[in-house]
């Protein structure tokens, strides 16, 4: 610890008397870089701050796209959150009186919102909204063939942030870094020229509100690709992350 005084710093316990603060702190202006890691951070969890939804061509936020589909909501719509920050995300949103919210948090089990999405959409005349991150997909990405496959309409965010983000709040390392996939061009994969899926892959405010629209008036099933930050989560993920990685890195009970 360095702890500057009026007229003396002190290092490690060494004083060295006669340095003036304001001459101490000009000299360390010149060394150091601004940084704005932390702030940044900071301003992207901080609770109640929405970034402007009005960017345009600026890039998307997972709050700025949350917020989209809480405005996508009515009373018959059924949202499914995946493992992951989809989560936390979707906790937060306002269901209309008569919407349906399913959610599997307990086991947390990646992937399963995809053969959920099938299963719901074939018992559901719901507007299913489905919130899915990249690494969760890829465990079960072919069940999108056979939603095309019974004309289904499920409307499908994908969250492609390159990898798996709840585990990097965990404990990071290159295992979290996923092979990117053409998600949106996977759509058409599964069309084989006969389906009625729709792929769209968008990076901007004004792409996501195009897509949204273009889903809504659609006929058929809807993937949207979403290009998010790798970094962008949300606070509750942070904090939840901490905790396991704590809980996880204690030393085994002997008997």
């Amino acid at each position: 610890m360095i702890v500057a005084q009026p007229n003396n710093v002190v290092i490690c316990d060494q004083s060295y008397p006669g340095v003036p603060m304001r001459a101490f702190l000009s000299e360390l202006a010149r060394q150091v870089k601004r940084n704005t890691t932390s702030l940044d951070a900071f301003i992207r969890v901080r609770e109640g701050i929405m970034p402007p939804a009005d960017g345009g061509d600026t890039p998307i936020t997972t709050r700025q796209m949350f917020d989209r589909i809480q405005k996508m909501l009515t009373g018959d719509s059924a949202v499914i959150a995946e493992t992951g920050d989809s989560w936390f995300n979707g906790v937060k949103l306002s269901l209309p009186e008569g919407a349906r919210f399913e959610i599997q948090m307990q086991y947390g089990s990646i992937g399963w919102s995809v053969g959920a999405t099938l299963g719901y959409a074939l018992g559901s005349p719901r507007r299913l909204i489905a919130l899915i991150g990249d690494g969760s997909f890829q465990m079960a990405a072919q069940e999108v063939s056979t939603m095309i496959r019974y004309g289904l309409k499920p409307i499908i965010f994908l969250i492609n942030n390159g990898g798996y983000t709840i585990e990097v709040e965990i404990h990071d390392g290159p295992y979290n870094v996923i092979k990117n996939w053409d998600y949106a061009g996977l759509v058409d994969v599964f069309n084989a020229g006969e389906g009625k899926g729709r792929g769209t892959r968008v990076a901007t405010q004004n792409q996501l509100d195009a897509a949204i629209a273009q889903a809504l008036d659609h006929d058929g099933l809807s993937l949207i690709e979403v290009l998010i930050d790798r970094d962008d989560c949300s606070k509750d993920l942070l904090e939840w992350g901490r905790h396991v990685a704590t809980n996880s890195g204690r030393p085994p009970r002997t008997p």
